[in-house]
């Protein structure tokens, strides 16, 4: 899906200024992270390994956004990231957010959610069915 999108993105560049890209990430203080998405590229170690199993004890979520060349946050996320935390992140932070981004290109972007469960609950699929 991640292939076909970037052939159709490559179709149709006019929308690129127009995607806002965003992500979460979780922070931990003993710096281990959720390591699904992480991809570690080295010519030194190509052996490298990441631990992976802990107790969590301390950790924060940051979310970022972009769009054009436009660096949206970082936003410290209170919660652990649940379906009603991101839909409370949409409706009071992120037009707060989004103010410094011309009125034309907030009416005519598109918002970009990653895989993550919380973005697929039913409080955030009918919050944007709603808007």
């Amino acid at each position: 899906m991640r292939l076909e999108f970037c052939h159709w993105l490559h179709t149709n560049r006019q929308l690129l200024p127009l995607i806002l890209f965003t992500d979460e990430f979780t922070f931990t203080r003993n710096g281990i992270n959720k390591t699904r998405n992480s991809h570690r590229w080295s010519h030194e170690n190509p052996h490298g390994t990441v631990e992976t199993n802990f107790q969590r004890r301390f950790s924060i979520n940051v979310w970022c956004g972009m769009i054009d060349d436009v660096l949206i946050g970082p936003v410290i996320l209170d919660d652990r990231m649940t379906g009603q935390n991101y839909v409370d992140f949409l409706q009071n932070e992120l037009p707060k957010q989004l103010e410094v981004i011309p009125l034309a290109t907030r009416i005519a972007m598109y918002f970009q959610h990653d895989g993550a469960t919380s973005h697929y609950t039913r409080h955030v699929t009918q919050h944007l069915n709603d808007t």
